[in-house]
């Protein structure tokens, strides 16, 4: 194979099973998952839309993370469940290019929205005087843009100069969908330094999200322990849980995917893990949202019933 990426029409992805029979459980596993998401995330999507009662910032900012979880779990799950069906490893370079930009974008933006989310919890519990005015819809519209528009950025960037290297490895993918590490892998070894260059600068801007999102959880404890009843307290601790188990979720596994020891990876674990990040969130956060929000609930029952 040439020393350019413009020889290469297709990359090779990994598959999870190595006989048929196997493959098509894992068909039946993903699809069933996929389901549950499309599910999940649609009922969420379409109660706050149509319910006017949920036209709150909170509840403005779930439908954006619903669509982004949509977007992630839509990018995929259909070609891996594709490739197993018809026992078949290829993705054409277009397609891979496209899904890398796709995942970058919505992961991104994921982020994004759950750090705004958690300035949402903190005016809601430590100035809630001022909840109206700070969080008005203009300003929802302008942070959720801000959000949008920040993943699309940098998911350009990313993809831009992730593609732009020539590679030298092959064309086989060492994972189920096409990610940034595992193009970097077949890229020529002294090519890669521009696109490591901006995952340190992603990186540190991710930094500064989490640390916003940790201070602003500290401020949220402290005004929630001055609470005098314990009614109050547990009432303002339901509305974060939610977002707050989410946010453990989607850290935990991002950061086990990428900052895991080189001495513990291998091409399962990489799957595992990346399985972890990229399709168990946005199948279990619509349960998580909805599991102790009573209002979401009742909506969601109206809307199955047809009682708007």
């Amino acid at each position: 194979m040439s020393n350019s990426s413009s020889s290469i029409n297709q990359f090779l992805l990994l598959p999870f099973a190595d006989t048929q029979q196997l493959q098509l459980l894992h068909f039946c596993l993903f699809l069933g998952i996929y389901l549950a998401a499309l599910l999940g995330n649609g009922l969420i999507i379409i109660t706050i839309a149509c319910d006017h009662r949920l036209h709150t910032p909170m509840y403005f900012f779930l439908l954006n993370l619903s669509v982004t979880d949509l977007g992630c779990i839509c990018t995929t799950v259909p070609k891996s469940m594709a490739n197993s069906l018809w026992d078949t490893r290829a993705i054409s370079y277009t397609g891979c290019l496209a899904q890398l930009l796709f995942v970058v974008f919505f992961m991104t933006t994921e982020y994004c929205l759950l750090t705004v989310m958690s300035y949402d919890r903190y005016v809601a519990i430590c100035h809630p005087l001022h909840y109206g005015t700070l969080l008005g819809s203009r300003a929802c519209v302008h942070m959720a843009a801000a959000a949008w528009a920040s993943g699309f950025l940098n998911a350009v960037l990313h993809t831009a100069s992730t593609f732009s290297l020539p590679l030298c490895h092959g064309n086989a993918v060492d994972q189920f969908f096409c990610e940034i590490p595992q193009i970097l892998k077949l890229s020529c070894s002294h090519a890669y330094l521009r696109e490591t260059g901006l995952i340190v600068v992603s990186a540190c801007l991710g930094f500064g999200c989490f640390m916003f999102i940790v201070v602003s959880y500290v401020q949220i404890f402290r005004a929630v322990l001055r609470i005098p009843s314990e009614h109050g307290r547990h009432k303002a601790f339901s509305t974060c849980l939610p977002h707050l188990a989410v946010v453990s979720l989607f850290l935990s596994t991002d950061f086990f995917a990428y900052l895991k020891p080189p001495s513990i990876s291998s091409p399962i674990l990489n799957q595992a893990v990346s399985f972890l990040y990229s399709v168990f969130p946005p199948a279990v956060n619509p349960l998580i949202y909805s599991m102790r929000n009573q209002e979401l609930k009742v909506s969601m029952w109206k809307l199955l019933t047809g009682c708007f």
